[in-house]
């Protein structure tokens, strides 16, 4: 199950909470559990992944989880085609821990620059392997974790907190951005018909 909860680090009012509710220990090669966000073509133009002045962008992200280990991420386009897997360790059970991953920029593929879908940022809490590839390089192929990742599936009642997610250009990221409500409340509007 997902939800909204209050627990979250100092600083943050909110996080994302992932329980797990019913368990599966042996993934097939082609399951998956993530949590992934669908990026803006119009917010990830600037990135200009798919050409030769590709940038170099920073993920940061706090983070809590009753099972340690290594988990994995992905940044992906829209056709699934272009994949840069990424980890990191959950330390202390049950203990926030801000994490940040630097990715080259991707010099391939094709990269929304429309409202369509720039990319997608995921988090892999269990990928069977079909869905998982070694971090640390671009790939073709449509992957959300990291090989021999934490299978969180595989404990009945166990979660995951994630919140303060950014992705931005740079080498090392930045303290989180924080908009008022009256501007996030605009961009939603963007979106909004009747």
């Amino acid at each position: 199950s997902a939800q909204r909860s209050t627990v979250a680090p100092d600083g943050f009012s909110n996080s994302l909470l992932v329980t797990v509710t019913s368990t599966d220990s042996s993934l097939a090669a082609t399951q998956r559990t993530i949590i992934e966000q669908k990026v803006e073509g119009f917010n990830f133009a600037d990135f200009a992944f798919g050409s030769a002045s590709a940038k170099t962008v920073a993920v940061s992200f706090w983070v809590r989880s009753s099972v340690t280990g290594t988990f994995g991420g992905v940044l992906k386009n829209s056709l699934a085609n272009r994949a840069y897997v990424f980890s990191f360790t959950v330390a202390s059970a049950n203990t926030w821990e801000y994490k940040t991953v630097t990715i080259p920029g991707d010099t391939s593929g094709t990269w929304e620059t429309d409202n369509g879908i720039g990319c997608f940022l995921g988090f892999g809490l269990a990928t069977g392997s079909s869905f998982s590839a070694a971090a640390g390089s671009w790939g073709s192929t449509d992957v959300s974790g990291v090989t021999g990742g934490v299978n969180l599936m595989a404990t009945n009642g166990a979660t995951f907190y994630i919140t303060g997610v950014q992705l931005e250009p740079g080498t090392v990221a930045t303290p989180f951005e924080r908009r008022s409500h009256g501007d996030e409340l605009a961009r939603c509007q963007r979106y909004y018909s009747v």
